[in-house]
């Protein structure tokens, strides 16, 4: 017994399970070995990602324990996603979608967030965490959502231009909504989301002023270097993104901002295509973060209810939005797509919960039903996009569009 227990330690201290590469070689490996298996099963590659977070995350063999760190810098693979939407997108193209977004956008996620507190209630939550569930399940996911159009969709077609300006409407509510749940915005709501707006704009701005007089001459007479060429555009997304941050916006938006306000120089889709490679890998991270942080360890009806609800959600959503993109003029082909794309509940459910269980005012039980929640209509909505549409992971040729 004493020699297999001195094994077990001696194992450990020679394999370093807490090493970052030792983590990095089980995600990669793992996310290989599952994707190929998915691959000749013609199921969706996210899946596999998710799947094989839950399978060797804390809650599974526990062969990496904690997965905060690796949360941290799959938050990377999202900031540099939102960067390349904003290369894809001319800005006054931007603006006059904006505007023509924002009430359909106000209008749908008010709907969600009063449709899952009812829900909420009907289990019996108090007040204050059935508003939670609500605003942790009124936005769409920008990871899932912008991961599964093809970037010819971003860059030419109304789908992706319409989707983004959706996203990013949503991230400036959902920062208002964090700072609700962590008591650190004022009692007027209005005062509040103009001050966001106003950053916004501001920060829009400040980087557009610093993009024409620094960025686009040094670009200009580099651009042959394409070494530089990366580490400056890199350097550039960073440096908005901690910009934004500081301002009280999210890394998302400044990143946007950043790419945004470079889109109209003519090396914008070269610097999209070399910044693919390195989005892709830390998205991995981040689908591998969301799987690791599934615990199925809760009571069988709060289990059953947060699939059920899941499952229901989805198909819900998709209707409003279909409906509300009608109502905006969109065709019926280009509605019901939007809308199916845009039916998952959002990433941002996860830093609800995680700000609500820091702020000590939602249990973990319940927290948890938020996560699976989220996770399930990740899934569902994904199984429907890439199995009826075009994306870049598709286990059909026919559908795999990159």
């Amino acid at each position: 017994m004493a020699f297999g227990y001195g094994q077990r330690v001696g194992w450990s201290k020679r394999m370093n399970l807490d090493s970052i590469i030792f983590e990095l070689s089980v995600i990669i490996v793992g996310a290989a070995a599952l994707g190929t298996l998915f691959l000749f099963a013609k199921q969706p590659l996210l899946i596999a990602y998710i799947a094989i977070g839950f399978a060797v995350g804390p809650n599974g063999l526990s062969l990496i324990r904690s997965t905060d760190h690796i949360a941290q810098i799959a938050h990377f693979g999202v900031i540099l996603l939102l960067f390349i939407i904003g290369l894809n997108l001319q800005p006054v193209k931007f603006v006059r979608l904006f505007r023509r977004t924002a009430l359909l956008t106000l209008g749908t996620s008010i709907l969600f967030a009063s449709v899952s507190c009812f829900f909420a209630l009907l289990l019996r939550y108090d007040w204050h965490s059935a508003l939670l569930f609500g605003a942790a399940m009124m936005f769409s996911s920008t990871v899932v959502g912008l991961k599964l159009i093809p970037t010819n969709a971003l860059q030419h077609k109304r789908t992706g231009e319409l989707m983004t300006s959706v996203l990013l409407l949503q991230d400036l509510l959902a920062i208002l909504v964090i700072l609700f749940v962590t008591g650190e915005t004022s009692d007027h709501v209005p005062v509040t989301f103009a001050l966001l707006t106003g950053k916004f704009v501001f920060l829009c701005v400040l980087s557009f002023i610093c993009m024409r007089y620094v960025i686009v001459p040094l670009l200009t007479r580099f651009d042959a270097i394409q070494e530089y060429t990366f580490v400056a555009t890199l350097g550039w997304c960073l440096f908005w993104a901690e910009a934004a941050h500081f301002f009280g916006l999210s890394y998302e938006i400044g990143a946007f901002v950043a790419g945004i306000s470079i889109a109209s120089c003519k090396a914008a889709v070269g610097i999209a295509e070399h910044l693919k490679p390195l989005r892709e890998f830390f998205l991995i991270l981040f689908f591998f973060a969301v799987g690791a942080e599934l615990n199925l360890r809760i009571h069988i009806l709060h289990l059953v209810a947060a699939l059920v609800f899941g499952a229901l959600l989805v198909p819900f959503k998709a209707f409003a939005f279909r409906f509300a993109f009608r109502k905006a003029g969109e065709s019926f082909g280009l509605s019901g797509e939007l809308a199916a794309r845009l039916a998952q509940s959002s990433e941002f459910s996860l830093l609800v919960v995680f700000a609500a269980l820091s702020a000590g005012v939602l249990s973990a039980e319940k927290g948890m039903v938020i996560q699976i929640t989220t996770i399930a209509t990740f899934i569902i909505s994904t199984y429907w996009v890439v199995f009826r549409y075009p994306t870049p992971i598709s286990g059909s040729a026919a559908n795999r569009q990159d």
